[in-house]
This record gives structure tokens, C-alpha cells and sequence, in this order.
């Protein structure tokens, strides 16, 4: 099988090694200096050091040759590179008598749009009306997928050539691929995860002990399971891979970037420093933002995800947003979730 990864972050890079045990992937990055440190030293030292690229493995900062006779395409930018991305795409897909049609995509970016608030499958659909794609989601670090540790993941897609191809593709070796129907439950629990992580990072770096982080995994399940069922998820996705698995990950490791940014906000670092320092995309920041606004429009209660708002973004301290959050009423655990979501 032919694989395009477009985005050699340290995501995109470990994904893309993982494929190339069983087939031929190309790796394209935009910047050419990294695709010439890539080929020459057979590795990617700047986002994924220390992890020899297998020789099946290409890499090339040209996107059509990236592309070319590829079966499955992975877009692996941030999330605020998946618009301008799918756009280029469908640029190059010319279908008809002698064209070249593209092969599905695959996206991994989790969030939402900062713009517009809308989510990865929304924004597809904007860019390129009618493409075949999916949400590949799920609890993974990149250092242990590169590594060939093991991994579960969530394919989401309507189409069923789309996971097919996916499963092809990545469900071998280490790693098993579930698939799932439900797009939206899928996006939003993989982007909802990272503004809990902050949470739990707060929490942690302020030492508030194993039974406040335990409070605010249970709670910002049920955040995300309100917001999520609001927009046509299904309840029962937020209980797998790309609910709780990815929710549990994301604020317990320690190789979580968005935990690391509550952490380094606890400690009384500006989020400014934070950002500017970490080297990589922390997208918990951005969606926090995007989610806030979403939730206050679709009248969902969403107490954490406002507590991390106003201290990325309101000046509000640490310690002032967490009495803020002991401040409010009691009321019935489940007040707000579906039927079937209470069951």
C-alpha cells in the first residue's frame, strides 16, 4: 500500500514510521531544511529525536509527488493547518477523463477550527465538498508509537472504504484499529481531552492530590459527553479509545504538552513563555477558546473548560479559578446528559 503523510511533526513522523514496516510511505513537510535533514541523517531530530526512519520510508517537501499513486492520505498539520492543507489537495484532484483522482483522507489534527469553531470534518467539508475522509484518533504519544510500543486507536468515517484503508494501513505489529461511525464524537472527545489535560495540569502543579485529579477526569468526562451528545455524538463513543482512553492519557503522562502547560501555569510561568518554549502545538489553548464560545451558544454547562478559559485568557489566577469551581450549587450528577447517556 502507498501512504502519504502530509506534516512531519513528531505525530506525523511516528505514524509514518509505523506504517513504513508493512508499506511504502512518504513523508512531506513544508519546510525543504528539515526534508534535507530528514534524508540525510534518517531522522527527525527537530520533532521526533533519537528515532532512526525505516528505508521505506520517503520524505520530500514536494506535495505532488508526495501524493502521487498514494492510497491513503494522512494530513498530520495542527489543526490550524487543515484548512489551507485539504484546499491544496483538492487543488490537485482533477477528476474525470484524464485526471488523477486522490486517494481518501485521514486526519489527526485534534481540535477546533479557532475562526469559525468548527470541527476537522466541518472544515473538510468546507475545502473540499464530497472528498472521501475519516478522524484517526485514540490515546498515543508519538515517542511510543515510534518506538513500537503498543497502541489502540479509533478510525471514524462514514464511508466504508475510507476505515478499510486505515486498518489496512495502520493495524499491524503494535497497533489495533477499532472503527467507528460516529465522526463527531470522535473529533470532539480527541479535542475536548487537551483542555481537561490543562485542568489536570493546574490541578497537579498546584498539588491538589490523586482525589481533585480523579474529581476533574470524572466531571470533564461529563463536560465533554454534554457537549458532544449537543452536537449528534453518540454517548457510547466517549466511553472508548478517543473518549476516555485518549481523556485518561492526556492527563495523567507525563509526555502530555497541554498537561505541561497547566503544569507550567501552576508554577507561575506566562502562557506566553509556555507556548514560545514548548516546540511543538499545544491545541488544548486554541480549542479551549473555540469550545467556550461553542458551548455558550449551544447552552451546554461546561464549569472546567470556562475555569481553564479564564486563566488562559481572562488573567484570572490558578487559584482563583479553582474556588470559582468549589463555589458552585450542588446538584444531581447526571443532571443534563441524555436518557441513554444516564442509563
Amino acid at each position: 500500500m502507498n501512504i502519504a503523510v502530509l506534516g512531519a511533526g513528531a505525530w506525523g513522523t511516528a505514524l509514518a514510521c509505523h506504517a513504513a514496516q508493512r508499506h511504502s510511505v512518504r513523508l512531506w513537510a513544508r519546510d525543504a531544511a528539515l526534508v534535507q535533514a530528514i534524508c540525510t541523517t534518517r531522522s527527525n531530530e527537530r520533532y521526533l529525536p533519537g528515532v532512526s526512519l525505516p528505508p521505506s520510508l520517503e520524505a520530500t517537501a514536494v506535495l505532488s509527488q508526495a501524493v502521487a499513486a498514494a492510497e491513503l492520505i494522512v494530513i498530520a498539520t495542527p489543526m490550524s493547518g487543515l484548512r489551507p492543507m485539504v484546499q491544496a489537495l483538492a487543488a490537485q484532484s482533477v477528476p474525470g477523463e484524464g485526471g488523477q483522482e486522490l486517494a481518501p483522507l485521514i486526519w489527526l489534527c485534534k481540535g477546533l477550527e479557532a475562526d469559525t469553531g468548527l470541527l476537522p470534518h466541518q472544515v473538510v467539508e468546507q475545502a473540499w465538498p464530497g472528498v472521501k475522509a475519516g478522524a484517526l484518533s485514540g490515546p498515543s504519544f508519538a515517542q511510543e508509537v515510534a518506538a513500537g510500543l503498543p497502541v489502540a486507536l479509533t478510525v471514524a468515517a462514514s464511508d466504508d472504504r475510507v476505515g478499510q484503508g486505515c486498518v489496512e494501513a495502520f493495524h499491524h505489529h503494535a497497533a489495533r484499529i477499532y472503527r467507528s461511525t460516529d465522526v463527531v464524537g470522535v473529533e470532539v472527545g480527541g479535542a475536548l481531552k487537551n483542555i481537561m489535560a490543562i485542568a489536570t495540569g493546574l490541578s497537579d502543579g498546584m498539588k491538589l492530590g490523586l482525589n481533585a485529579r480523579a474529581a476533574l477526569l470524572t466531571r470533564g468526562l461529563a463536560e465533554i459527553v454534554r457537549y458532544g451528545t449537543a452536537l449528534g455524538a453518540r454517548p457510547e463513543t466517549f466511553m472508548g479509545l478517543a473518549g476516555v482512553g485518549d481523556l485518561v492519557l492526556t492527563c495523567t503522562g507525563d509526555l502530555s504538552r497541554n498537561r505541561t502547560v497547566g503544569l507550567r501555569l501552576a508554577g507561575g510561568e506566562s502562557l506566553g513563555q509556555i507556548v514560545a518554549s514548548l516546540g511543538h502545538v499545544a491545541e488544548g489553548v486554541a480549542c479551549c477558546r473555540a469550545v467556550r464560545d461553542s458551548a455558550r451558544q449551544l447552552g451546554v454547562e461546561m464549569p472546567i473548560t470556562d475555569a481553564v478559559g479564564s486563566v488562559l485568557f481572562d488573567s484570572v489566577g490558578p487559584r482563583e479559578a479553582l474556588v470559582a469551581l468549589l463555589a458552585r450549587e450542588p446538584r444531581e450528577e447526571y443532571r443534563g446528559l441524555p436518557p441513554e447517556a444516564e442509563a
